[in-house]
């Protein structure tokens, strides 16, 4: 009787022992994808998953979710702090009639993407946005390429809390309609989004389009060839309802019907940057552009004149 009592408590006690290790394999802090993985795996580096959809219901808040090699990972919502990681391989996200990656995690959660080939070009189908953030506390998008996307290739729309967007080394581009779009629900959602060597190319209509709310800083980048053929402009900034700034830091803004657009009283400050080749350069149109005395308006069709200057302190 004593060794059956033994043996039952010895078996309970490896019962909860299984149980708890299932818990801690099921949420590990790294979990890894492959193009030959599969979603049935632990998504561990020896038994890799398939997608990041597979990987992400492994993978603990804080963890980070790495390509052991080239492959397409499929479209993923994120709903906790965590890193997608593709560097350095061709980690590519192909989706067709939805979002690439939709952030939608907690006001202080912190998501990185970075090294990503997301990509909406599906024939007959294209995707709807690349990166679409409805909320978190910070999101950090770095080395990405997104492009193909309709209406937008990202998509910045949070939807009751204030947000932070870093996107650095990033092309933005061939967008059936809008590069990127700083939305919030609300001018009361305050909204800031810094870009740093960031190139928005090629997309149909606006390459940046911001309303009420929003708070854009773009340093050493470039927004050319946005617009063109739909008469629209390469930057629009929109404070109707709220307000809405926008600092230029050398930046080149080229190549479409109007360079930088400021209407409902938004405030776009330009320093050492070049606005060329557009038809129109600056437009301030209800709202102002300020200059700070040292850009290059030149060689557009019509510069247009800057609303005033600011002083150097």
């Amino acid at each position: 009787m004593f060794l059956l009592r033994r043996a039952s408590v010895c078996l309970n006690i490896g019962t909860v022992l299984l149980a708890a290790a299932g818990t801690i394999y099921g949420q590990a802090t790294r979990t890894w994808v492959s193009g030959v993985g599969d979603d049935a795996n632990p998504c561990s580096r020896t038994a890799p998953c398939k997608t990041f959809a597979g990987a992400i219901s492994k993978t603990a808040a804080g963890g980070e979710i790495d390509a052991l090699d080239p492959g397409g990972f499929g479209g993923v919502t994120i709903t906790k702090s965590m890193t997608i990681d593709g560097t350095p391989h061709i980690a590519g996200v192909l989706v067709a009639g939805t979002a690439g990656i939709v952030v939608n995690a907690g006001t202080s959660d912190t998501v990185i993407i970075r090294g990503l080939d997301i990509n909406g070009l599906s024939v007959g189908s294209p995707g709807t946005r690349g990166i679409q953030v409805i909320q978190a506390g910070k999101v950090i998008i770095q080395d990405c390429e997104i492009y193909g996307f309709s209406p937008r290739n990202i998509s910045v729309e949070p939807s009751a809390a204030p947000v932070q967007v870093y996107i650095s080394h990033t092309r933005i581009k061939a967008s059936a309609s809008n590069g990127i779009v700083i939305q919030p629900a609300s001018p009361s959602i305050r909204t800031q989004v810094s870009m740093n060597n960031v190139e928005i190319a090629e997309n149909t209509n606006f390459g940046i389009s911001m309303t009420a709310g929003a708070s854009v800083i773009v340093k050493d980048s470039s927004i050319v060839d946005n617009g063109f053929s739909t008469a629209l402009a390469n930057i629009r900034a929109d404070g109707t309802g709220g307000t809405a700034t926008l600092q230029l830091d050398n930046v080149v803004v080229s190549g479409s019907a109007t360079g930088l657009l400021s209407v409902g009283g938004a405030t776009i400050r330009v320093s050492n940057s070049t606005i060329t080749d557009n038809v129109t350069g600056v437009l301030p149109s209800g709202g102002s552009i300020l200059s700070f005395g040292n850009n290059r308006l030149v060689g557009n069709t019509s510069n247009g004149t800057f609303s005033g200057t600011v002083s150097f302190q």
